[in-house]
């Protein structure tokens, strides 16, 4: 289970790695690598708002015939794509990308974020020989942030919201499941330590009745579980 906000990693098609990057950095322990079904161990990558480059283009950068591809290069690595509408699953596998991810912790805010619509995706992308990585969250409220967007607030409810999120992802068995969370107080979607604070212009959210760990605490109780859970899938 990985963590943090992958939207602020950025790889796009025009873009050239500087040389040394892969061989200065590609190797440190916080390096995040994963192991493909072939047994390589490659850098994972996330790329938030992929959508917005045509398949076309990302297909010259990320499949094997591509004018400019990475594969097999000392820049190849896992490439997710982020799913938003239903549409955009056959423009990431036209695309040349290794998966997909749901990103938003609003269910229902898009197609990719709705529960409901994680075994379809799973199904997909199983039958197509790529990532499915459902993304989860402990709530939404970002009207601090955009007053406008209260239809899209997702209540806590102490934890439940975050774990009926959690059973959802685990149920279609991924191998990937991240919490889109990046101590993101305007937005809500923090897992931190959190205690009872109130400036003048804005109150904070804290997890009362439960301890300032509380998230924490369900995090690492949903980390075990899945851990297991994958072991009985492999079984």
């Amino acid at each position: 289970m990985t963590t943090g906000s992958p939207r602020r990693t950025w790889f796009l098609p025009s873009w050239t790695p500087p040389k040394g990057t892969a061989s200065r950095y590609g190797k440190h322990a916080a390096f995040y690598r994963f192991r493909t079904s072939t047994g390589r161990v490659l850098p994972l990558f996330y790329v938030y708002d992929s959508y917005l480059t045509p398949p076309e283009a990302w297909a010259e950068l990320l499949t094997a015939t591509g004018s400019q591809s990475v594969r097999g290069t000392p820049y190849d690595g896992v490439f997710v794509a982020l799913i938003v509408e239903e549409r955009h699953k056959h423009d990431i596998l036209a695309s040349g990308f290794d998966g997909m991810y749901t990103y938003f912790a609003s269910n229902g805010f898009s197609f990719g974020s709705s529960h409901q619509n994680w075994k379809a995706i799973k199904a997909f992308c199983d039958a197509n020989n790529l990532l499915f990585i459902p993304s989860v969250g402990p709530g939404y409220v970002d009207t601090a942030v955009r007053p406008w967007n209260n239809h899209n607030t997702r209540n806590r409810v102490n934890g439940r919201y975050y774990e009926t999120s959690l059973q959802a992802a685990l149920s279609v068995r991924p191998e990937i499941v991240t919490i889109t969370s990046f101590n993101q107080w305007h937005e809500g979607t923090q897992i931190e330590r959190a205690v009872p604070k109130k400036t003048v212009t804005h109150l904070y959210l804290d997890y009362q009745p439960n301890q300032p760990d509380h998230y924490l605490e369900l995090t690492r109780q949903w980390a075990e579980n899945f851990s297991k859970e994958k072991d009985k899938w492999l079984m």
